[in-house]
């Protein structure tokens, strides 16, 4: 037989050759299982808005020309904000410099996860200098983190909920203390008693941070945190500003938290940024896991109660996207931290 030429029987083998298992009887070794084998035909969903939905209602559901692209990677977004988190995840909101758009972030990212998941979302106002968290949800009571700590009575989640506010989007609200004196006394071991009682239960814990890295509660903050947000605006002494603070973090024992950040440019004025946001962007990626750019919104600008229905559908987005990258974070494993140091 020439060379190069293959008789019955001789020739290569076939790029599938499936193997009988012994004994000649059951399913080829190799093969697929069955469970991987597509045996049904999933079915489209229906879509909900557009020209898609019309063609779908007036076809009484015989024609489905299935969701558009942009609606699948909608879907795609709420379920990674949905994803499971097992006990309780802590957030830290901060910035050093003000009114760059913090506690804004707070109420829009919270409320956010809690119109979205069915678990328990609160924000916490540790600021020393009289907060405004709870000045931009509707106020149900007058009770702060002071009256939490002095109930003795804490048993369940109705003796919590006692002692906060709700937004319309189910977000509590738990308020900072009042009185300028008493809140600059509040304290690193009031915060962990304060985050001792609500990880019992709350699932998603968010704390909205004073401009000052060096007050005691924030030691407190800064060691419980699973992760951070920093809040800049998209202007060069906001950046500068943020920069400082990555580098006070990394040079105090928190440098698990910095790579673990998640940078978040607030717009707090209309039009674009003189700055290039996009490369201010890529230099905060050199350091963090995440940026995301807030919008301007009329209706987070009046300082006033947050209602998601009223924000404009690029702002709504945008607390979407940061949600999920936050929620791709509750599966991870908690890093090692290095020891706190204040001094």
């Amino acid at each position: 037989m020439p060379p190069g030429q293959f008789g019955p029987g001789t020739g290569p083998a076939p790029a599938y050759a499936p193997q009988q298992a012994p004994g000649g009887y059951g399913p080829p070794m190799g093969g697929p299982s069955l469970d991987e084998v597509a045996l049904i035909r999933k079915a489209r969903r229906a879509p909900s808005r557009g020209w898609r939905r019309a063609v779908h209602t007036l076809s009484a559901g015989a024609i489905n020309p299935g969701e558009s692209q942009g609606d699948i990677a909608y879907q795609q977004l709420l379920e990674r904000v949905n994803r499971p988190v097992r006990g309780d995840y802590r957030i830290a909101v901060l910035s050093l410099k003000g009114g760059v758009g913090k506690t804004t972030t707070t109420v829009g990212l919270g409320s956010t996860f809690a119109s979205l998941r069915g678990d328990r979302v609160i924000a916490v106002d540790a600021n020393p200098d009289l907060g405004t968290l709870a000045q931009r949800i509707p106020q149900q009571t007058r009770s702060t983190v002071r009256d939490l700590l002095a109930d003795q009575n804490v048993y369940r989640y109705s003796d919590v909920r006692a002692h906060t506010s709700q937004a319309p989007s189910r977000l509590e609200v738990l308020a900072s203390e009042r009185d300028p004196a008493m809140a600059e006394a509040f304290n690193e071991d009031e915060y962990r008693g304060v985050v001792t009682i609500l990880q019992r239960f709350y699932n998603i814990i968010i704390t909205d941070c004073g401009t000052g890295l060096s007050h005691s509660a924030m030691n407190g903050v800064l060691d419980l945190a699973n992760t951070i947000i920093l809040v800049s605006s998209p202007a060069l002494d906001g950046a500068r500003s943020a920069g400082a603070t990555l580098d006070w973090l990394e040079a105090h024992g928190f440098g698990h938290l910095v790579s673990r950040a998640v940078v978040v440019l607030s717009s707090s004025r209309p039009g674009s940024s003189t700055i290039d946001t996009d490369q201010l962007g890529q230099h905060f990626l050199t350091r963090c896991r995440a940026v995301h750019k807030i919008p301007f919104d009329d209706h987070l600008a009046e300082g006033a109660d947050v209602d998601l229905e009223l924000m404009s559908k690029a702002a709504k987005r945008s607390f979407v996207e940061l949600a999920a990258t936050i929620a791709d974070d509750f599966s991870g494993t908690t890093l090692p931290r290095e020891e706190p140091y204040l001094g």
